[in-house]
């Protein structure tokens, strides 16, 4: 399907509980906690981990380092909160996505449970709203597509049985992963067309 360069896509899992995707900034997106794609030592790092420590000031890595003293680091797909720092998220959830090694080492399960746990976290806290990026696309090589699929059909799961989270959001960085993630949430869409509704909009109209 032909999208314009600038859209929103709502995929709504049961009133009010939806999914959305869009492009833009993850550290400037209001919801409720932000997801850091950490790495295992909860260091500042590059690309979505670097800025969101370079915005959200030291508070965040020191909350980082005293996790890390006190329980070790992390494993792929486990996730944990800090304070939001400067940003005006109220926390950063840290998950560690997989290292993509050619997808027969635990990468897909290890990749989704990086969202189920992230959204664990946000419910036990009792938010409303999460915002995530396109967790291991980066550095760590996980094809889009392939993440895209595991990361909306996970989040939409997920989302049926929270019981405070009602607002997911994939923030992505440009418009060829917008793209991908959106593909995915129309195919999840069509496969289940009495349960869940697909729309698109422009964004900021």
């Amino acid at each position: 399907m032909q999208l314009p360069e600038d859209y929103v896509v709502d995929l709504t899992v049961q009133d009010p509980s939806r999914l959305r995707l869009l492009r833009g900034d993850l550290t400037e997106y209001p919801a409720d906690a932000i997801v850091n794609a950490a790495n295992a030592d909860l260091l500042p790092g590059g690309g979505v981990c670097g800025a969101i420590h370079h915005k959200g000031g030291p508070e965040i890595a020191d909350e980082c380092g005293r996790l890390r003293r006190v329980d070790g680091p992390l494993r792929p797909g486990q996730a944990v909160a800090t304070t939001g720092g400067n940003l005006q998220v109220k926390y950063v959830i840290h998950a560690v996505g997989p290292v993509w090694e050619g997808g027969n080492r635990g990468e897909a399960r290890a990749l989704a449970s990086a969202y189920r746990e992230s959204m664990r976290v946000a419910d036990d806290l009792k938010l409303a709203n999460i915002a995530f990026p396109a967790i291991s696309t980066g550095i760590y090589r996980y094809p889009v597509a392939e993440a895209a699929s595991i990361a909306v059909s996970t989040v939409v799961e997920t989302l049926k049985n929270t019981r405070h989270l009602v607002m997911a959001t994939i923030v992505l960085f440009d418009k060829s992963t917008l793209d991908a993630f959106a593909t995915a949430a129309f195919a999840l869409s069509h496969q289940h067309k009495d349960e869940y509704s697909y729309s698109i909009g422009i964004l900021n109209a």
